[in-house]
């Protein structure tokens, strides 16, 4: 019996980490930036991550102790390192000895030593190969690996989870490898692991649960798009994977059409994720979600998602069709 109680996939991933399964949340700006969906994804056996990015100290203290009541289970924190005040914001998650920290969009030199020596686990979001060998170098635990289908912010070439995962496993073998982008059923997770992945991140996927801190026009959006509802925006700005809408539209017009990057800035910049997450304004906020949106049709209580997920892992092993030897 593992301790969570329910089914145990080991790996490389879940043995570094001392969770049952295979599965991360990804730590997605306001959809878990709070304590109740993470809570919920680390007593399934999953890891539950608090999204750091857009969250006031305060708050975020607040949720950390929220979950540390919540479960027993480990829980991550991710925190984009370009983000304002992203110096305190490790002072306090430092301070409060979080089991697991992942870092995105930075240098993970900046604050490997402080946190390695409080014995937290550092992991590095990488959308590319030298930002993959760079962070080995540095001495991460392990790296989240984005392909060009993943929601929020992908790599800006675009690359594919398939391809991406591979050539990282490829070139580290061994190393904790966590696959993201474009991943959301158990197929995507047996997929991540016959890559070299140790586990598979899924984001786009948990925005669509009823633990998500999202405004429900949010979530229907996600579960009412198709495979071919999102668009990369914001060349030269910040690349966003977002669901097809009047911002998206707009933006769209205005780098096909060769705007200046004035005009491709202020339109950029006139509205946020936080208007689509927060407010519900599906039609004019940047709506961000990965392809994977086309495979999700229901919004689902986050510990009902971690049982698909292994259900139809198994499934979907148990259905490969043997070598057969002359």
């Amino acid at each position: 019996m593992s301790p969570s109680g329910g089914p145990r996939i080991e790996t490389p991933v879940t043995r570094l980490l001392g969770i049952d399964l295979p599965i991360v949340q990804a730590g997605m700006s306001w959809a878990s930036s709070c304590a109740e969906l993470p809570i919920a994804v680390s007593n399934a056996g999953g890891l539950g991550v608090i999204a750091a990015g857009p969250m006031r100290l305060p708050d975020l203290t607040r949720a950390i102790e929220q979950i540390r009541e919540g479960t027993d289970r480990p829980f991550a924190v991710n925190l984009p390192l370009y983000r304002r005040g992203a110096e305190e914001v490790m002072d306090l998650l430092a301070g409060m000895d979080i089991p697991v920290l992942i870092a995105s969009q930075g240098g993970p030199r900046r604050y490997l030593s402080r946190f390695k020596d409080r014995g937290t686990l550092c992991l590095h979001v990488v959308a590319g190969e030298e930002h993959a060998r760079k962070a080995l170098d540095a001495g991460v635990d392990g790296l989240v690996v984005v392909g060009g289908e993943a929601g929020g912010h992908p790599p800006a070439a675009l690359v594919s989870t398939l391809v991406m995962v591979r050539a990282v496993a490829k070139f580290a073998p061994g190393t904790p490898l966590i696959a993201s982008g474009g991943l959301a059923d158990g197929a995507g997770l047996a997929a991540a692991l016959a890559l070299g992945a140790g586990a598979a991140q899924f984001g786009t996927r948990f925005l669509a649960s009823a633990e998500s801190c999202l405004h429900p026009a949010y979530k229907t959006a996600v579960v009412a798009a198709g495979v071919g509802d999102t668009l990369t925006v914001g060349r030269d700005l910040g690349v966003i994977r977002v669901l097809a809408n009047d911002f998206a539209a707009r933006m769209a017009e205005l780098e096909h059409g060769g705007a200046d990057m004035d005009k491709r800035r202020a339109h950029f910049t006139s509205t946020t994720l936080r208007a689509a997450a927060l407010e519900g304004d599906v039609a004019a906020g940047k709506v961000e979600a990965g392809q994977s949106a086309g495979l999700i049709d229901s919004i689902l209580p986050a510990a009902e998602i971690v049982h698909r997920l292994v259900t139809e892992y198994a499934a979907t092993v148990a259905g490969l069709p043997p070598v057969q030897h002359p």
